[in-house]
């Protein structure tokens, strides 16, 4: 049977890991369109890649008490590789999508990316964190269907120019992927050794400009491409993701 899975914050499971308290939409879920019932079994994960198996205890207008009766495994299983995907601002949707589809593919960050050729401008600083927060939800919602105890962190959009030599952010390998001025990229490629954490960085509609091709080479990014034909920058996110699952995690 398919887990019944609800979100739950650290903060809302005691330090005991005995009794745990939905509330929010979570609540709202659980109570309205689920239509549980105290004695029901579900299953709680808090995003940190924690996952627990519960039971209802009692049901109420603005939240849910739940008993914890063991810590097992996440439904689906986190993959080894620390893969943080840094993405110019596009318009619309296309970024939503982004954040859903790397979700599922186990991506471990998310970092919006204002580019010289980026989608959009963001208003100000309100308007960035209204897209974040927005983009985090929809994370939330991709980890819980795909089944991911961990979910994906969607930083403040950054400056590309901050983003290429920030150290808190390109720890391990990192891969410009650009239409132009690289080197194939290739998922047979053996390693010597297993890699950890890896960055990768994709760009707007509008591609990269030479400088930031040249600045990102100069700080140490390895400049890569796909092949040749010109993907949507949505699509070439999507893909990365997938690609760098494959030569380095655990997508076979």
């Amino acid at each position: 049977m398919t887990r019944r899975r609800f979100y739950a914050p650290p903060g809302a499971i005691d330090a005991k890991a005995s009794t745990a308290t939905l509330s929010g939409d979570e609540a709202r879920h659980l109570r309205d369109v689920l239509r549980l019932t105290p004695g029901d079994e579900v299953f709680l994960f808090d995003g940190m890649g924690r996952e627990y198996r519960c039971s209802i205890n009692e049901i109420g207008r603005a939240s849910s008490t739940l008993n914890v009766i063991e810590v097992v495994e996440a439904a689906s299983p986190e993959s080894p590789l620390k893969l943080t995907l840094a993405v110019a601002l596009l318009k619309g949707e296309k970024f939503d999508f982004v954040v859903q589809k790397a979700t599922e593919l186990g991506v471990t960050q998310i970092v919006p990316v204002k580019t010289a050729r980026a989608d959009i401008r963001l208003r100000d600083s309100a308007d960035a964190g209204k897209r974040v927060a927005r983009w985090q939800r929809i994370a939330l919602e991709a980890a819980k269907q795909c089944g991911r105890a961990f979910v994906p962190r969607v930083a403040d959009p950054t400056e590309f120019r901050k983003l290429i030599s920030d150290p808190e952010l390109v720890a391990g390998q990192r891969f410009m992927f650009s239409e132009r001025g690289g080197q194939p990229f290739s998922v047979s490629e053996n390693t010597r050794q297993p890699v950890e954490s890896v960055i990768a960085l994709t760009g707007s509609e509008g591609g990269w400009t030479d400088e930031e091709i040249e600045a990102a080479r100069e700080t140490g990014w390895q400049i890569v491409t796909l092949g040749g034909r010109i993907l949507r920058a949505e699509t070439a996110a999507i893909a990365v993701s997938a690609l760098l699952q494959h030569r380095f995690g655990d997508l076979h």
